[in-house]
């Protein structure tokens, strides 16, 4: 939820921050840039293959020199959390012993499908649209989070 985790003041307001969207095979990764006005796409992480996506998020986390990781929360369309929200929460808990920055959980409902929309109409069909999917998710749930934490000046 936003402001979910470690609290806005532990949160440092400079800087870009990395979205994550939890997948099964893929984790989509997302980057906003320093100011934190806009969120991108930077790809995605293998789920379960060596060296491990904590590592290589951990890895994107520094040389990108992030300030905040955002996690996608899945939250029901009935404001429950259920079996994948334990896992996004147990997957930031163990983030954060893997950075050095906060990390905070954001409600991440219909970013999928929101992506999915965008990606249709810019054309991306099939396959391409499967490759793609997953970063444009993280971008969707980052670019939510930048708009609920608006910075001053």
């Amino acid at each position: 939820m936003p402001g979910d985790a470690d609290g806005p003041g532990n949160r440092s307001s400079t800087g870009p921050v990395l979205g994550l969207d939890l997948g099964d095979a893929r984790i989509g990764v997302a980057i906003s840039d320093p100011d934190r006005r806009l969120a991108v796409p930077v790809g995605t992480v293998p789920v379960g293959r060596p060296p491990g996506e904590l590592i290589a998020i951990a890895t994107i986390a520094r040389e990108r020199d992030v300030a905040v990781v955002v996690v996608g929360l899945p939250i029901t369309m009935r404001g429950e959390r259920g079996t994948a929200a334990a896992k996004a929460e147990a997957f930031a808990a163990a983030l954060r012993a893997a950075v050095t920055v906060p990390v905070e959980l954001h409600d991440e409902r219909l970013s999928t499908v929101e992506a999915e929309r965008a990606l249709a109409a810019a054309g991306t069909r099939g396959r391409d649209r499967r490759r793609v999917v997953d970063a444009s998710a993280a971008t969707v749930i980052l670019q939510a989070w930048l708009d609920a934490h608006p910075r001053n000046g």
